[in-house]
């Protein structure tokens, strides 16, 4: 079942039950950095309300960036990581969203960007967590000794195994935006983040059975990866001509996935 609704993000939220949705993978329009068919939103009022309806133990991973105007970073990221803090949440973890072959932004007097960040949020204590793993560079068993600096400045030697082949992997993602990195689908949207990016997030953060949410759904990116990764999805998106376009995209995913079994 596709469950995208239509309709201020707000207004939407406020419709949804206390502690229904296990978790929340999404980017919302800031800054004014796209143009998005003239629509605001009531950030503060979002923020409470995705507290309450996130179940205890449920996660929101919230990707954002900040714009630069005037020589300076507005700061939107920051600020709004802490008001989540003073709505309760716990900041899990800072994660880095790198851009492999970004847009190129022309400046004399700063460095190129190419990231944005990924705050993952926790109601409470998180109940789940299903690490990423990457293969060891030297998949062995050596034992090698590494320092560790304790509380009173002093160094200690501890003697450290090697995982034998893979690792858990950093918080910093490295993802491919240009060209058909986002998506293989015939897409007319103008902030999409990659697919591999969403199905990353929630393959982390949920299991399957589990209700994920993106209230700013856009072109379906969460909702595509989320259903093909057997979970269920409510998307809210504000625009009409967005909404049909996620729609008919996450209805082509699940037929070729059906078709494939």
């Amino acid at each position: 079942m596709i469950d995208i609704r239509c309709g201020d993000c707000l207004d939407v939220l406020k419709t949804l039950e206390s502690g229904s949705i296990d978790l929340t993978v999404t980017s919302p329009p800031y800054d004014n950095l796209r143009t998005y068919n003239g629509y605001v939103f009531d950030f503060e009022g979002i923020a409470r309300e995705l507290y309450r309806v996130t179940k205890t133990g449920g996660v929101v991973v919230w990707i954002v960036g900040d714009a630069t105007i005037k020589g300076s970073e507005t700061g939107t990221s920051f600020r709004q990581a802490l008001y989540f803090k003073d709505c309760g949440f716990n900041l899990l973890d800072t994660m880095i969203f790198q851009k492999a072959s970004p847009p190129i932004i022309p400046s004399v007097r700063r460095y190129q960007p190419n990231f944005e960040f990924m705050f993952v949020l926790s109601k409470g204590v998180h109940k789940t967590f299903n690490p990423i793993k990457l293969p060891c560079k030297y998949p062995d068993k050596r034992t090698s000794r590494s320092l560790h600096r304790k509380a009173n400045g002093e160094f200690v030697k501890s003697d450290r195994i090697s995982p034998k082949m893979e690792k858990v992997a950093e918080n910093v993602w490295h993802y491919a935006v240009s060209g058909g990195n986002l998506t293989k689908d015939k897409v007319n949207h103008p902030a999409m983040f990659p697919e591999k990016l969403a199905n990353d997030h929630i393959i982390s953060w949920s299991n399957e059975g589990d209700t994920v949410l993106d209230p700013f759904c856009g072109s379906g990116t969460t909702g595509k990866m989320a259903l093909l990764n057997n979970r269920k999805f409510i998307g809210i998106e504000i625009s009409d001509e967005y909404c049909e376009i996620a729609h008919k995209r996450i209805t082509l995913a699940i037929k070729s996935k059906e078709g494939n079994m």
